[in-house]
């Protein structure tokens, strides 16, 4: 069993401080196998703020995986923001755009999909695509697969018209991550909450792939919704999803899905149908 804390949109020069240190707390308290961190760690890119978000980073005890968002590329800064984007995340968070975690039991690839070009939207490049498959074609069927970027892969459910920012490459990538079977896409960058497969959205993808968007953990820049994160069980044969959402002076578990492989798709599984070790994360 593997315990993913996915947490997002943190952006240190906006962060709510009392929030920030409950979810430390809550951190230490559960334990995650890892931490993953799908982008947007800073407001503007400054050095401050990354300086901030890289103390903050060095209190989580446990292993972790971080990609940038656009807000971690300056906006008004144009010098920099055209001929070296990443430079502070870079020297600050980490050197490497495009990480990549692997145990016994997850193989997990982080994306850059931060762009100069545009102020908020974000893409998947024909290199990242083949890095995709580059990285997971040796990687054992027992391993989990997972795939990071910040921008998302699917709207809120119901959203689908509403000019969502989606990542672009997309139709480009989710071949690959069909062959590669990936089974999970994990992102942040639109400050909601939510699970889906990812067939709802592009119907030509062939296998079932889960996707888990985490809300803000910690900024005050939330959008009709309490600061959250995910926490992810992976079993042998479940995914389930717990949003652990901010209430007054704690995370707490607000909802909780699973999704349980039928025949090598994942089907949301309904609470009669859970093994009792899910039924009490």
């Amino acid at each position: 069993m593997s315990l993913i804390a996915h947490i997002s949109d943190l952006h240190f020069g906006a962060e709510d401080p009392v929030v920030a240190a409950g979810l430390l707390d809550d951190l230490r308290t559960i334990a995650p196998s890892l931490v993953i961190v799908s982008g947007d760690l800073t407001q503007r890119a400054r050095s401050s703020q990354f300086r901030a978000a890289r103390r903050y980073l060095d209190e989580i005890p446990f292993p972790r995986l971080v990609v940038p968002g656009n807000h971690d590329v300056p906006l008004y800064d144009l010098a920099r923001r055209f001929f070296a984007p990443l430079k502070r995340y870079r020297h600050f968070i980490n050197s490497q755009l495009n990480p990549w975690y692997q145990d016994d039991k997850l193989a997990v690839l982080g994306l850059n999909t931060a762009r100069s070009l545009t102020w908020k939207s974000g893409r998947i490049s024909a290199e990242q695509a083949d890095l995709i498959r580059t990285r997971f074609c040796h990687v054992p069927h027992a391993c989990y697969k997972i795939v990071v970027t910040h921008h998302p892969f699917i709207p809120p459910p119901g959203d689908a018209h509403a000019g969502i920012d989606l990542v672009g490459g997309a139709v480009l990538a989710l071949p690959i991550i069909d062959e590669c079977e990936i089974d999970l896409l994990l992102a942040g960058h639109l400050h909601h909450g939510y699970t889906g497969d990812v067939r709802a959205y592009y119907p030509a993808t062939k296998r079932s792939i889960i996707v888990a968007q985490a809300g803000t953990a910690i900024s005050h820049r939330i959008r009709h919704e309490p600061n959250a994160y995910n926490l992810i069980r992976l079993n042998d044969d479940a995914i389930t999803i717990s949003v652990r959402t901010w209430t007054e002076n704690a995370f707490q578990v607000s909802k909780r899905l699973t999704y349980r492989l039928v025949d090598e798709e994942w089907c949301l599984a309904s609470p009669d149908d859970l093994p009792q070790y899910l039924t009490g994360t």
